[in-house]
């Protein structure tokens, strides 16, 4: 470069490969009548300056083609990346329309694929980046009705004077609220409500029973017949206690149905109830038990977490006790020789630890239940302060329970009667 830079000062400069024109006192001093004058070397040096960086200019830039190759055919992008600027959103728009690819000629198949893989954060980051990913994504069959589909699919919501499915099938009627709602919302009302209790209770957490046998519904509920044609889908609902006054239950009936049944677990005793009412006033209760999971000693309140898990048509119960939880729940003898008599599973024998997730493995299918609704609920048998949550509502359960073999034994559940004189004893 530098040898090119000399060069300039004894042949000039081209330009385009035509030679530069000198300044016109440069040729006054190429004259006879200009010999000997002085500063005329002065100014060859700035006028050779000048040639430099003219030159250097003229170098430096893209020379024109003279013939176009297939290669370089005249489209916006070849054009701005020859002119070394940005296109305008106008071109851009017009190189994407002529483009032999578009982004959006991917929508029904390569974009929808790989949007599939992603959860809810991740779309919503996607929808911040691009206007036609955020079109393409709240399509009827787009993404987001895939992440809806995939999270909240056999579910419904208490929405008050109706329930409202994830998606509207033609045998519920519609909720007007809801009938225009996109995808997006509709996966975030989900998630923001599925985990609250309905009316009377609100929100995700009770602080106080005013009642004896009060009953606490979750605004969840299960759609039995739904989930029935998906066995890869199952519904997970785990309930936290951080203060119990007395005594509460895990229960799932088919009230919305019509029906009189529920299956109940209660976390202290380990057993696992049938029942059925068969008398409104005076009440009384009729069915059966099975003892699960060893029961805690006499007077201990259970503070922990608990959680049911649908799948498949068939129930089971989780339950783990807190850091204050027994040690011990029943002495390790006594509870394997009430195993061995009674015959329960594995899980019946041994100590509860704390922190240890414990189940009852699935214990009973859905024959009991009339319709294909199922409302979850917190049966609690005195008033008083709690502190009861639901903490979550998705498909994962701790682990993945066995089948009980004792519990699909009729045999091995006992009768169970109570009423308003004889109170259940289990």
């Amino acid at each position: 470069m530098a040898e090119a830079m000399e060069a300039t000062e004894d042949t000039g400069p081209f330009v385009d490969g035509v030679p530069a024109a000198p300044c016109t006192r440069c040729q006054a001093d190429a004259s006879p009548s200009a010999e000997g004058s002085g500063g005329s070397g002065e100014h060859r040096h700035l006028c050779s300056k000048r040639r430099r960086v003219s030159f250097a200019d003229a170098s430096g830039g893209k020379r024109r083609a003279t013939g176009v190759s297939p290669s370089s055919a005249a489209t916006p992008c070849a054009a701005a990346l020859q002119v070394g600027c940005r296109l305008r959103p106008t071109e851009a728009a017009a190189a994407v329309s002529t483009s032999a690819m578009p982004l959006a000629a991917l929508a029904g198949g390569p974009y929808f694929t790989a949007a599939s893989c992603l959860d809810a954060i991740d779309l919503c980051r996607v929808d911040a980046t691009c206007r036609l990913l955020l079109t393409l994504n709240g399509l009827p069959a787009g993404p987001w009705y895939v992440v809806g589909d995939r999270a909240f699919f056999g579910m419904e919501l208490d929405v008050g004077g109706g329930f409202l499915p994830f998606e509207q099938d033609r045998a519920t009627p519609a909720v007007p609220s809801a009938s225009s709602t996109s995808w997006k919302a509709r996966c975030e009302l989900f998630h923001r409500q599925a985990p609250t209790f309905s009316p009377p209770f609100s929100g995700d957490e009770i602080v106080n029973v005013e009642h004896p046998d009060e009953v606490a519904y979750c605004r969840c509920r299960l759609r039995a017949d739904l989930l029935a044609t998906r066995r890869d889908r199952g519904v997970y609902v785990e309930v936290e206690v951080l203060a119990n006054a007395d005594n509460l239950s895990l229960a799932v009936v088919d009230f919305e149905g019509g029906g009189r049944s529920s299956v109940t677990f209660s976390p202290e005793t380990g057993a696992v109830l049938r029942e059925r009412k068969v008398r409104e006033s005076p009440r009384a209760i009729e069915g059966t038990y099975i003892h699960l999971l060893p029961a805690a000693p006499p007077g201990r309140r259970f503070e922990g977490t608990m959680g049911l898990y649908l799948h498949g048509g068939h129930l089971a119960f989780f339950r783990r006790w807190s850091g204050s939880g027994p040690a011990a729940a029943v002495p390790e003898e006594e509870a394997e020789a009430e195993a061995e008599a009674e015959g329960l599973p594995g899980g019946g024998g041994g100590a509860s630890l704390p922190g240890q997730w414990e189940t009852t493995g699935f214990c009973t299918d859905l024959r009991w239940a009339r319709g294909p609704r199922l409302s979850m609920c917190l049966a609690f048998r005195d008033d008083g302060a709690y502190r009861v949550r639901v903490a979550r509502v998705d498909r994962a359960p701790p682990s993945l329970p066995a089948r009980s073999r004792e519990a699909y034994q009729e045999d091995k559940w006992s009768l169970l009667y109570g009423d308003d004189d004889h109170p259940l004893a289990i």
